[in-house]
């Protein structure tokens, strides 16, 4: 246990250093800059070592892992997060673990949540993910109908909108991919001014996300290291 915490106390050190340097780099403050560690794969005995080394908040996206290990660490004071795509029909598994979800990106996923929620008497952080490449396998809501959608979720009850979320596209250069998350999150703040966030960068392209007003990096990979093969 002693060296799996070196390892991960290693690769959390880097990944905060790359973090602090991106933010000064922008004239950002890095505390203003909310580290998800995404666990998925990993054991909770990884989390509970994360929670050790600092980590607030650690991300999951696979049902019924993230709830057994969200169970499993309950008495760890830390936020989970959502960060992957929610199938309808996990809703209600979701919203009785997560504390927010990152991948809102559709009306019947939005009214879902909002009913669990209301029904646990919780209230649920969302991100609204947008698409950035059109791509339907990554998920998000295109750019054109992300008005409405926002609104949506502005208004459901049990829901607290907290911003955008995007991947970055495979093959174009995540920072222009990201500067146009930031000026769509500029809109959304024009109408919501409390939906400042912007859930943006992971592993490989955090420094980008960072430069353009990132509030919430999810990474993996850099801290965990290689994923666990999936059984």
């Amino acid at each position: 246990m002693s060296e799996r915490r070196a390892e991960l106390a290693a690769g959390l050190g880097a990944v905060r250093e790359r973090l602090a340097a991106a933010a000064t780099a922008a004239g950002r403050d890095p505390r203003r800059v909310v580290l998800v560690v995404v666990t998925k794969t990993f054991p909770a005995s990884d989390v509970r070592l994360l929670a050790g080394l600092g980590v607030a908040d650690a991300g999951e996206s696979r049902e019924p892992e993230a709830s057994a290990k969200a169970a499993a660490c309950a008495d760890l004071p830390l936020r989970w997060h959502q960060v992957g795509r929610v199938q309808t029909n996990k809703a209600a598994a979701v919203a009785a673990w997560a504390d927010v979800v990152h991948s809102v990106d559709r009306s019947r996923l939005a009214g879902a949540l909002s009913r669990a929620a209301a029904r646990t008497g919780r209230e649920l952080g969302c991100f609204v993910q947008v698409s950035l490449d059109g791509d339907p396998a990554r998920g998000g809501v295109a750019a054109q109908d992300l008005p409405a959608l926002v609104d949506e979720v502005a208004a459901a009850p049990g829901l607290r909108l907290e911003g955008l979320m995007a991947v970055a596209p495979t093959g174009e250069d995540p920072a222009r991919a990201f500067e146009r998350l930031a000026r769509l999150g500029e809109r959304v703040r024009a109408d919501h001014p409390g939906a400042g966030g912007l859930s943006a960068g992971m592993s490989e392209d955090l420094e980008a996300a960072v430069a353009v007003g990132a509030t919430h990096v999810r990474v993996g990979r850099a801290v965990l290291g290689s994923r666990p093969a999936v059984q």
